[in-house]
């Protein structure tokens, strides 16, 4: 069992599923206090599955789970509906309760037989309704509002339990990108405010990486990887974990990019510094084969050149251009028929693409972009 408070959740070579039936298994975890988990896996892998097993409203079918210390088994339900608290993407069925009614619901682990609630309750409701964004709300029927502001006020009933642990299920869905990073910015400011635990499942990769501690990769029945953003987005890992075959992802900016259109270029694209990008993809949408270059290896193209471009000439990081990818580059540009330079000048590292924008200039192919 584990020793120190600060660990919030241990799950200890945990297996879960419905009945009989295994799901995933051999997840194993800690998650301290003022930390962020997210669970990342195809669909299917069990990453819902996980989260109703360590609140218990599913059955271990093997392994331990203890939160704060206790093992889950012997921890009681009114107990636990004090330290944990969980958010899913269920909808939920309510017959004339404003919104105020459904985050007040967060209450009743510590209010009375007849749920009725305390200055101190009122008090929590209306910090929780606060920091959700849904204060406004607070008299509307939670039947009338849209789904994105159902999870606000479904988080609201979360925050207002004061749970040392939350998990959610999905808590991105149904938000736009701008309340997306307002829920999750809020629950990293409510892990070192609070000093809680978070424990979430998302789907959004590039959020999963920027806003979490710690990640459990599920795939195959099993956690494949446990380990911090930096272990888990490096190499071919992600490709392999979602088994990517109509495109490519690219861990430094975390982006997914399309296959590319292959076959001899009809364009080349003289880029750099990220201007080509929506050339590289106009084209890729049009079904134009194309050549780029010359791409420095650590420029912020180089992830939607490499994948999309039919033929890509490319220069080693922190090196000007040489002669010989210049030469080969020319040998590509003189067979298209259209050339897009997306510079009007130069610098000292690429000044090898000015070379290709003159010679496209001498036989009359260069369109300016």
């Amino acid at each position: 069992m584990p020793e120190s408070i600060s660990k919030a959740v241990t799950a200890e070579n945990i297996s879960v599923g419905y009945g009989k039936v295994t799901v995933a298994g051999g997840i194993s975890f800690i998650v301290e206090k003022g930390e962020i988990l997210t669970l990342i896996g195809p669909n299917g892998a069990g990453k819902s599955t996980v989260l109703k097993s360590i609140s218990a409203q599913l059955p271990l079918l093997g392994g331990k789970v203890f939160i704060n210390g206790d093992e889950l088994s012997a921890v009681g339900a009114k107990k636990l509906s004090k330290e944990l608290a969980l958010v899913l993407t269920e909808r939920i069925h309510s017959e004339r309760m404003t919104c105020r009614d459904i985050a007040s619901t967060g209450r009743y682990p510590y209010t009375g037989r007849l749920g009725l609630l305390t200055e101190e309750d009122e008090k929590a409701v209306d910090e929780a309704m606060t920091l959700t964004g849904v204060s406004h709300l607070a008299d509307v029927d939670f039947r009338e509002i849209s789904d994105g502001q159902r999870q606000c006020v479904m988080l609201a009933r979360a925050i207002a339990q004061q749970p040392d642990v939350l998990l959610l299920d999905e808590p991105t869905s149904f938000l736009d990108i701008n309340h997306k990073l307002g829920l999750l910015s809020l629950l990293r400011k409510l892990t070192k405010q609070k000093n809680i635990a978070v424990i979430q499942s998302l789907h959004e990769l590039d959020l999963a990486q920027r806003f979490s501690d710690k990640l459990v990769c599920i795939k195959d029945k099993q956690a494949v990887l446990v380990g911090s953003p930096e272990e888990v987005f490096s190499g071919n890992f992600i490709e392999e974990l979602y088994g990517i075959e109509n495109g490519s992802f690219h861990n430094s900016y975390c982006i997914v990019e399309p296959q590319g259109t292959n076959g001899v270029p009809e364009v080349f694209v003289i880029g750099g510094g990220g201007k080509a990008i929506p050339v590289y993809r106009e084209l890729n949408r049009k079904g134009i084969p194309f050549a780029a270059g010359i791409i420095h290896e650590n420029d912020i193209e180089y992830p939607a050149a490499s994948s999309l471009a039919s033929v890509l000439f490319t220069e080693n990081a922190y090196e000007p251009i040489g002669e010989k990818n210049i030469k080969a580059a020319l040998k590509v540009l003189e067979k298209c028929s259209r050339v897009i330079c997306c510079h009007e000048s130069f610098g000292t590292m690429n000044g090898g693409n000015a070379v290709l924008r003159d010679k496209a200039i001498e036989i009359g192919s260069i369109v300016t972009n």
